[in-house]
């Protein structure tokens, strides 16, 4: 096999493993609120990165935690709400309407009059699984919100992203971002510790759903970019709402409508065709949720 076909490849295990735990992640739903899951898995995500990249062992440069701070809170307050968002609608919902977080970001600061065709198919997914649709198919109205609040979320994160790259090294950087996005989901979360907490299921399936959603995917598309080109990335990326569409109907028993997958789809041509279009895409940074 070629290098190209092996870092294909290796993007779509890691992409695999990120909606796998997040259906795992939602199976412990009715035991564990999702704000306490998430500060499970972003506290267990942390230790983990910490533990292999070693941050402590780098001279930061002056001023750097006024980078560091907000991509962290960026990281946690996007993790946050799309696990909060998967409490009320499905997971492949979910997943294509915080697409259009970073889908927002290339077309923000894109000047191509082409680029309408992407924000008006973006916009038609979003209003065909709407409450305003008045349609069959709309979903949970705070659920669609928390999962646009997800995917601003992760605007931000790429934002913030692109300014600490160029202060530390990816590694490190994500270790300390994941340890301020710990922190910053812990007071949510330690508000919706009860008994079920402590049971042995919730603890092994949080440390499944930190190694399958955070540790793993991370490491895989860290040699899946070496010999990837960007804009094959990210037409790979854009695949991601289907491939979670399809763990939520596998793992969880969520069948999506005609209309809903139609809307899916749409995001998705959207993100795929703003990248081909795209002269240097704006990719998602890795640890999405």
């Amino acid at each position: 096999m070629s290098r190209l076909s092996i870092s294909i490849f290796t993007l779509c295990v890691a992409m695999t493993s990120i909606q796998f735990g997040a259906s795992f992640a939602k199976q412990i739903f009715d035991l564990v609120h999702p704000a306490a899951i998430t500060m499970l898995r972003t506290s267990l995500a942390a230790i983990f990165l910490l533990c292999v990249w070693r941050p402590w062992r780098l001279s930061l440069q002056k001023g750097a935690w006024v980078y560091i701070v907000p991509y962290g809170a960026a990281l946690g307050i996007m993790n946050l709400l799309f696990y909060l968002s998967l409490q009320r609608i499905p997971l492949g919902i979910a997943v294509a309407v915080e697409f259009t977080g970073p889908l927002g970001l290339a077309l923000a600061v894109s000047r191509r009059w082409q680029d309408v065709i992407w924000i008006v198919l973006a916009a038609l997914g979003i209003w065909l699984i709407s409450p305003w649709s008045d349609s069959k198919s709309s979903v949970d109205t705070s659920g669609l919100f928390l999962a646009l609040g997800a995917g601003f979320c992760w605007a931000l994160y790429i934002i913030f992203g692109k300014r600490i790259g160029h202060r530390i090294p990816s590694g490190p950087a994500t270790a300390l971002g994941m340890l301020v996005a710990a922190l910053v989901v812990l007071p949510f979360g330690s508000m919706h510790i009860d008994s079920g907490f402590t049971e042995p299921k919730v603890w092994l399936m949080g440390g499944l759903v930190a190694l399958l959603s955070s540790a793993l995917p991370y490491s895989l598309e860290m040699v899946a970019l070496k010999h990837l080109p960007t804009k094959t990335f990210g037409i790979l990326m854009s695949l991601e709402p289907a491939l979670a569409a399809l763990m939520g109907y596998f793992f969880l028993g969520e069948r999506l409508s005609s209309m809903q997958w139609c809307a899916m789809a749409s995001i998705m041509i959207a993100s795929a065709g703003c990248t081909m279009s795209s002269p240097k895409p704006e990719i998602p940074p890795l640890l999405e949720p």
